[in-house]
């Protein structure tokens, strides 16, 4: 057993991630890593800088041990710890934590997979997972796993792009067949689960899994979570800002956070 800051003991008999052992995604990430933390850390995105930041900061205010899961470079970690938090990031690509561990900070950090967490059960208050459960395959076995680590009463983040309306396929459309023209947003197959392989960026390549908000939702609930709070946010001014030509998108929230309480 090894003690990670002198808080959580990591267990050594519990499935951490291998070359051997991960998901199908794991190579694009390693792969685009440094895309990833060039493009949405640092002050680079006005989601996280004016939206999920501040509101990850505000959700778990208070609590004192907190395991951020799929940490990426760490940027929601060092937040935590730097407002008191004692935090363990874990997230199964090398190329992220290898940062992480340079970015310091405070938090520990260690490579493993969201279905294998090797802690003890109920070693956290608190468990966040920003914008990492649409690229889990294991979903049941990640919640399954969750629900053992954080303490009867403690809280689990969850936040994930908008089942409904960032569905695959979905998008404005500008639809000149109509006099006058109009704009609208289209939403893709909602209730179809199934994987993709995006174009995020020219060469830049991510897998996304969708699922629709009830198949989230039961498998919370059939792991012992008590649903306590949801929002639906509109996209901060600093995105709204990129895209004038879309008046709309102010009505159209790409965010879903869900409170969960372990009971």
């Amino acid at each position: 057993m090894v003690q990670t800051e002198n808080f959580i003991d990591i267990e050594p008999n519990l499935r951490v991630v291998t070359d051997d052992d991960r998901d199908p995604s794991r190579d694009l990430w390693e792969e685009y890593a440094d895309w990833w933390i060039e493009n949405f850390t640092g002050g680079a995105d006005a989601e996280y800088e004016e939206q999920i930041l501040p509101f990850a900061a505000y959700e778990m205010d208070g609590f004192d041990t907190v395991l951020d899961m799929g940490c990426g470079d760490g940027h929601i970690s060092r937040l935590l710890a730097k407002n008191g938090a004692r935090v363990i990031g874990i997230d199964p690509t090398w190329n992220q934590i290898v940062v992480a561990n340079q970015r310091a900070g405070g938090p520990a950090y260690a490579r493993a997979t969201a279905d294998g967490l090797p802690f003890a059960d109920a070693s956290f208050d608190a468990v966040l997972a920003c914008l990492v459960f649409e690229h889990i395959d294991a979903v049941d076995e990640a919640v399954a796993e969750i629900a053992r680590v954080v303490r009867p009463g403690g809280r689990f983040s969850f936040f994930v792009n908008h089942p409904l309306l960032q569905t695959p396929g979905s998008g404005f459309i500008d639809d000149h067949m109509i006099d006058p023209p109009e704009q609208y947003w289209r939403v893709g197959p909602y209730l179809v689960e199934g994987e993709s392989i995006e174009q995020v960026e020219h060469g830049v390549y991510i897998r996304f899994i969708h699922r629709p908000l009830s198949r989230y939702v039961n498998t919370m609930l059939e792991h012992g979570f008590e649903l306590q709070r949801m929002i639906e946010p509109a996209p901060p001014p600093g995105f709204l800002a990129r895209a004038p030509e879309y008046p709309g998108a102010a009505t159209i929230p790409r965010l879903l956070y869900l409170r969960w309480r372990r009971t």
